[in-house]
């Protein structure tokens, strides 16, 4: 690990620690984030797969499941090749610039998703409170438009970080206590005022995070609203199950970054490798978990997968001709 005792503008590379605390286990754990992320990658390109060949798929909440199945095959390969270099083959340097590049990468498809989830939301809210007017509201070039916005949003709110890492003096260390380049992270090795860092890291939650856990919050009111007045019990259990899928999605994408990001800013007494690992958790598990969600409760993406497997099992048991 590295210092430097003196006041420089950028240092020519940061040393990613890993996990602290857990150096000697930072080999093994690797193998089980690894795997992770081959099963995300299974995962997410079958659910693609699946969503553009079965043409009954072909609506507004698969599209918007799509992007997120790509968003979750990039997400977490921004930052793999790090993490198993760290972990796998003690390769913990990363330039100044390159860790600049992964934290806007990271921080962005993060935001990619985020805005993914909103308008999922906004979607059952319009299938569930109008159901007639459903095609019209999302037609092919309204979709097109929210998509658009879901990418410029983060793309445009992020783009400020590197900049304003990139005029920080950086004296205490140049080691990040962490497994990639993340924004608070590399702030906090600064003997800079992180006033206005700290404040603009904060504005940027907001107005992604922020914005998107309002609008999901006010979509899923109104939709328990329109559930609660419908006149049969069955109707009402076939229209939350409509909206289970998509509530597993965001309680497994927002909780580890909620507790990742206190940890970060407030837990300073916590034990060093918390924050981290959740961190990675972040970043591995929801894209992993994601296929599984809306393989297991939605039944034409089951019905194909089984479909396949069948197929496949049929093929293996034809005895060839000779």
């Amino acid at each position: 690990m590295s210092t430097s005792n003196t006041t420089i503008s950028h240092p020519a590379a940061f040393i990613l620690s890993g996990i602290p605390g857990l150096d000697s286990s930072q080999f093994w754990l690797a193998i089980p984030f690894c795997t992770v992320y081959i099963v995300s990658l299974l995962g997410n390109i079958t659910l693609l797969f699946i969503i553009r060949t079965e043409s009954s798929l072909h609506t507004p909440m698969y599209l918007f499941l799509s992007l997120l199945a790509m968003n979750d095959i990039i997400l977490p390969t921004s930052s793999i090749p790090t993490m198993l270099g760290i972990y796998w083959f003690n390769a913990q340097e990363i330039t100044f610039n390159a860790c600049l590049a992964q934290m806007y990468f990271v921080h962005t498809f993060s935001g990619f998703e985020s805005g993914i989830l909103s308008a999922m939301a906004i979607d059952r809210y319009i299938a569930i409170c109008h159901p007639l007017r459903y095609t019209t509201i999302l037609s092919n070039s309204r979709i097109a438009k929210i998509g658009v916005v879901i990418a410029l949003r983060p793309i445009g709110i992020v783009i400020i970080h590197p900049f304003l890492l990139n005029r920080l003096s950086y004296c205490k260390t140049n080691v990040i206590p962490h497994s990639y380049c993340e924004f608070m992270a590399v702030a906090q090795l600064s003997c800079s005022d992180l006033t206005v860092t700290s404040a603009y890291g904060l504005t940027a939650i907001t107005l992604i995070i922020g914005l998107d856990v309002t609008l999901i919050t006010l979509s899923y009111i109104l939709i328990l609203k329109t559930i609660l007045n419908l006149p049969s019990t069955g109707k009402r259990l076939k229209a939350f199950s409509t909206c289970g899928s998509h509530v597993c999605v965001i309680l497994l994408s927002y909780s580890p970054a909620l507790f990742s990001f206190l940890m970060l800013r407030f837990a300073k007494n916590a034990p060093k490798y918390i924050q981290p690992i959740l961190a990675n958790v972040y970043l591995f598990c929801p894209p992993m978990l994601n296929p599984f969600v809306y393989g297991v409760r939605t039944k034409q993406i089951r019905k194909k997968v089984l479909c396949v497997i069948r197929w496949k099992k049929f093929k293996d048991e034809t005895p060839r001709e000779l």
